[in-house]
This record gives structure tokens, C-alpha cells and sequence, in this order.
């Protein structure tokens, strides 16, 4: 449905830099409702490589998908968001669609953040799957990390093509699935 982003989010900051009163605050995670969709657009828009759907598709997500995606709120502004859905074959199943992180917020961990909240508030989640591209390195590194985490298995399998794709230029997605999670880790 969607490439990843999340460039380096899950590595902190290098030793020795400091961060004003302001940055050092950290955003907060919670549940998005329609209205956020807007901004959770805007956060797509200016990542330069998420997939962008339509405005009015993010309006509709965050309404429709609320349970499963998380939003971090940073002065009032949505500075990043994770959009995911239970698979209806297998509801234990949550599926990670997009996540992506505000310029301003990368590398403070806020993707690490938003899921780990996430999967904190779906305790019959037994199973993490998301798509990735093989040039997609810093999304590659936050679910490996998750995984780690999480002390769960992490395979990877073809998913789709890059032939299944109609729009010229979109990669191959491999897809990721980590598991099996438990209630409370």
C-alpha cells in the first residue's frame, strides 16, 4: 500500500550535542481522529518518499483507522504518524502501512515511540507485518530493531514486484513479519 520512512528515527542523536529546552521536550503519542489527517498528509507530503494518497484518504484514516495508528503531537502540530489496519484474515495480525516522522523529530525515536505505544494498546496483536523497499535502509533498521525489541523471529518475503506495480519507478515491496509477539512486551 505504501513505502516507509522514517529516516534514521530509531537511532538517537550523536554523543555530545545538546538540544535546546524546546527540543528536548518529546512529543506526545496518541490516537489520531479525523481532523488529524490533514497534517498526518502534510507529514507524507514532505517525507519526499512515502507513497502520497489523497487528502481526503488520510482524512478518512485516520477516522476509520484510528484503533491501529498513532499519531505524535509536538506545540500543537502532528510531527509524525503510524497508519496500520488488522488483517480481516487474521486479526491478531496488525499490518503497518505508513509511518513517517516530521524532519524536525527524526532521530528522536518517535517512529520507535509510536509503535511500541501502538502494539502496547493492542495486546491481542501476535503478529507485526509491513512492506518495505530494499532502498528503504532506515525503515529496515526500525522493524529489525522492533523485532530485537521485542524478542521476536523476523523473516523477510517477496511480497510484490516491481512488475505489479502500474506506475513506472515504484520498487519491489518485501514484506516483513515479525512475530510471535506477547501481551506486554
Amino acid at each position: 500500500m505504501g513505502q516507509l520512512t522514517t529516516s534514521s528515527d530509531d537511532h538517537p542523536s550523536p554523543r555530545g550535542t545538546t538540544r535546546s529546552a524546546a527540543e528536548s521536550s518529546d512529543p506526545e503519542i496518541i490516537t489520531p481522529i479525523h481532523r488529524h489527517g490533514a497534517e498526518m498528509w502534510r507529514v507524507a507530503r514532505d517525507s519526499g518518499t512515502l507513497d502520497l494518497n489523497t487528502s481526503y484518504a488520510y482524512l478518512l484514516l485516520a477516522r476509520d483507522f484510528a484503533r491501529t495508528s498513532r499519531i505524535a503531537v509536538h506545540d500543537g502540530a502532528v510531527v509524525g504518524f503510524v497508519i496500520g489496519y488488522l488483517r480481516p484474515t487474521d486479526p491478531n495480525c496488525l499490518f503497518i502501512w505508513q509511518i513517517a516522522v516530521d524532519e524536525s523529530m527524526r532521530g528522536r525515536q518517535v517512529a520507535r515511540r509510536m509503535l511500541d505505544a501502538l502494539l502496547g494498546d493492542l495486546p491481542h496483536v501476535r503478529t507485526l507485518e509491513t512492506t518495505i523497499t530494499e532502498d528503504n535502509a532506515a525503515s529496515q533498521r526500525l522493524f529489525a530493531s522492533f523485532a530485537e525489541r521485542h524478542g521476536a523471529e523476523h523473516r523477510i518475503e517477496p511480497l510484490f514486484e516491481e512488475t505489479d506495480f502500474p506506475d513506472a519507478g515504484h520498487g519491489a515491496e518485501l514484506l516483513h513479519v515479525i512475530g510471535e509477539l506477547h501481551a506486554g512486551s
